[in-house]
């Protein structure tokens, strides 16, 4: 009977055996490798929004300055030359005015906002020029305008004859934003009127 007892103490605690511990390391292993290639995934997607967040912020930034600067500006020009004379237009890529604090008469002070090409009509870009210097680009080179959609429609920038119309802008971007082999197509619009009265 104390045999007996004792053979069963004994297998009771012999423990586990090599192969039940290389299953379960195993088993642990998979579970590690599946939760740290989730863990990576994440993190690159998350980097991945924020990267695209941070080119729709400039995108955005842009526009808001475009806006800002034209509600403060006056005498609207749109053409392809700078110019004191205001001149309304259907739908032009480029947009002169005179800054808030710019003087009537003096045509190196106006600023200006064009869509342009710097390869042949291949690529185009948002760019600005201030007090009369050369346009320089504003945009992030992730952001691809579409010159033929996006563009400038002036209204009402003469001086009133008689008509109650207070100039206005419509500014159009149309295009798409490629990070990392991925295209995201945007379609901004937005309209902006003169602040100041019309004379």
């Amino acid at each position: 009977m104390k045999k007996l007892f004792f053979k069963k103490l004994n297998k009771q605690n012999r423990g586990y055996t090599i192969i039940e511990t290389m299953i379960a390391t195993s088993i642990f292993l998979v579970v590690v490798m599946i939760g740290m290639s989730a863990l990576l995934n994440a993190n690159l997607i998350q980097q991945k929004s924020q990267n695209m967040r941070s080119i729709m912020d400039n995108l955005s930034f842009i526009m808001e300055d475009m806006s800002r600067n034209l509600r403060t500006g006056y005498n609207y020009h749109c053409g392809t030359t700078v110019s004191e004379t205001p001149l309304s237009c259907a739908f032009g890529s480029t947009v002169f005015f005179e800054a808030a604090a710019g003087t009537i008469g003096n045509s190196v002070d106006q600023w200006g906002y064009k869509i342009e090409s710097l390869d042949g009509g291949v690529t185009y870009n948002i760019s600005r020029s201030v007090n009369g210097e050369p346009f320089e680009q504003l945009n992030s080179e992730e952001i691809k305008i579409d010159g033929i959609f996006s563009g400038f429609s002036v209204i009402g920038a003469e001086p009133p004859t008689g008509d109650t119309q207070q100039p206005f802008v419509i500014i159009r971007l149309v295009g798409k934003i490629t990070y990392r082999g991925v295209d995201t197509p945007f379609l901004l619009q937005t309209s902006v009127s003169q602040r100041l009265l019309d004379r």
